[in-house]
């Protein structure tokens, strides 16, 4: 059998296999970001469906950093029945479950949180509406967010949390030279701009202690003029290896596209697939911590390939486990044909119309 179901661990967190369903936001939380009957069911369904590992959509820390409707929260103890009622469900169905924890940052929706959204500087020309430059006081603020958020996870049975530095949400605006240009001791060198990033990641250590594994999710690459180079991406991966964290997940791009971003559309072949894996590559040559590999990731032979020849040690997917969320199943059954998934994005129409994420072409085939 491929090495893809071996049993692994990260930190004291033991994995089925090397399968992870990457955050995804469900469209399914409730206006209060608590959990849904709706969202426990699509999780358990990723469990039943053999999925080692599940993170599920990105959970905001604090009310100012709520990027959109319907998005799971984890700024308040009054969610953690509901958090721990997923957790049970999912645990029962064998497999381990990590909270994502989140703040938009620059691109929070006023109109939702009732708050200017803030950034790590002031850009003119992205945002409609006001950015305010957070204070040193707004950063230690969400800081401490981050940590009493992960504690909140742990309390709630999760078995890790991640941090979302990726796609230009905050903790990746400040890794990025593009939106970060301040002048003080969080702006300027690669290790001032990661600066917040490890108060953060000191902040989860102190809620959850040393043997509770923190992930991260963090750029390749922004893929924008002046944005977040590989260069510095490792430099950061780098600081975080020496400060204790247990594996990153490697993705790319921000959330305003950019003409240097890898298409997420259309991935019919096996050279499409993968598309960071020659960043990949490089994180490997210089980083020891355990990489997980996202970016349409469709056949099961790329996965096992890249794992072969050490690109990655974990493989993620999200708009595959959407459109099959027992594709890992069918894999370890023998059944080795490619994902069903086309890559059109239709999935997160119904999410934007308060339907929650699902396939739209397995619908119209009546599946």
């Amino acid at each position: 059998m491929s090495h893809l179901f071996e049993e692994s661990s990260l930190n004291t967190m033991r994995l089925r296999n090397r399968f992870v369903r990457s955050a995804t936001w469900e469209g399914l939380a409730a206006d209060d970001g608590s959990v849904t009957p709706r969202l426990i069911e699509m999780m358990t369904g990723l469990a039943e469906g053999g999925v080692g590992l599940i993170i599920p959509g990105h959970a905001y820390v604090e009310k100012q950093g709520q990027a959109g409707p319907w998005q799971l929260g984890a700024y308040d103890d009054r969610l953690i029945l509901g958090l721990k009622q997923m957790t049970d469900s999912v645990h029962k169905k064998g497999s381990r479950i990590a909270l994502q924890l989140a703040h938009s940052g620059y691109f929070a929706r006023r109109e939702i949180t009732g708050h200017d959204p803030i950034a790590p500087s002031s850009l003119e020309g992205i945002g409609k509406t006001p950015r305010k430059a957070m204070t040193k006081h707004d950063i230690e603020r969400v800081v401490k967010a981050f940590g009493d958020a992960a504690g909140r996870a742990k309390e709630a049975g999760f078995d890790a949390v991640q941090i979302h530095a990726a796609h230009g949400y905050l903790l990746s605006q400040f890794l990025s030279p593009f939106y970060n240009r301040r002048e003080d001791e969080y702006g300027g060198s690669v290790e001032n701009r990661a600066r917040v990033v490890l108060e953060v990641l000191s902040s989860i250590r102190q809620a959850v202690g040393p043997d509770f594994p923190v992930l991260i999710k963090m750029n390749c690459a922004d893929f924008i003029d002046r944005g977040l180079t590989l260069e510095g991406s490792i430099e950061i991966g780098k600081l975080l290896e020496r400060n204790g964290i247990d594996a990153i997940e490697l993705s790319g791009g921000v959330l305003t596209g950019g003409k240097l971003s890898p298409s997420r559309m259309g991935i019919k072949t096996e050279e499409k697939e993968a598309y960071f894996r020659n960043e990949a590559k490089a994180f490997k040559k210089i980083i020891n911590v355990p990489l997980i590999l996202v970016g349409g990731i469709r056949s099961f032979q790329v996965a096992d390939k890249l794992l072969k020849e050490n690109v990655a040690d974990y493989f993620s997917m999200s708009r595959p486990l959407i459109r099959e969320p027992n594709l890992v199943n069918r894999w370890k059954s023998g059944d080795l044909r490619r994902a069903e998934c086309v890559s059109d994005n239709q999935c997160f129409i119904p999410g934007i119309e308060g339907k929650g994420v699902y396939c739209l072409k397995a619908e119209k085939e009546g599946r």
